[in-house]
């Protein structure tokens, strides 16, 4: 397999994932509200990844979501940069972005944590929604280079075992 042609798998698969993640979040209050024991497991899930406090969550379904508003602002923004990577990133080249820009990205949800956790202020959860889709959507093109290096990194390991024997 080529390297365009698995970075695209590479790519489509981690669309497919972060899509199932966000179809989870909100099957979670759906199944509650239809009397599924199943919802107990999603839940139980995500509580490892989010402290699931229903003051801070968005609700549907008359339930809240699995994650809080940050976090579900996150992954949303995470499954945006996901879907606009093709169009600012190349497949051809992978390269990070300057550390710069990380840090530019993550001031607005540090700051907001921060002041949330020393009760500076009380952040809506709608800000806190935005807040967490501005940081979402740069962790993509640090994901995908990521994984791209990654495997890319193994193939050639691969190629020069095969080599040496």
């Amino acid at each position: 397999m080529s390297f365009q042609t698995r970075r695209y798998l590479i790519y489509a698969l981690t669309l497919f994932g972060i899509f199932i993640w966000l179809s989870a979040i909100f099957l979670a209050p759906y199944l509650k509200s239809r009397h599924s024991v199943w919802n107990v497991l999603l839940y139980a899930v995500f509580s490892s990844v989010c402290h699931q406090i229903p003051g801070r969550s968005f609700h549907i379904f008359g339930f809240p979501l699995a994650v809080c508003a940050r976090c579900f602002g996150i992954y949303f923004g995470f499954f945006l940069g996901t879907l606009a990577f093709p169009a600012f990133r190349r497949f051809s080249s992978v390269s990070l972005p300057k550390n710069i820009v990380f840090i530019f990205f993550s001031l607005p949800i540090v700051a907001d944590t921060i002041g949330n956790f020393f009760h500076f202020w009380q952040s809506s959860n709608v800000l806190r929604f935005f807040i967490g889709i501005s940081w979402g959507i740069i962790l993509p093109v640090y994901f995908l280079a990521g994984l791209f290096i990654a495997f890319e990194r193994k193939k050639h390991l691969n190629l020069e075992r095969k080599n040496i024997e």
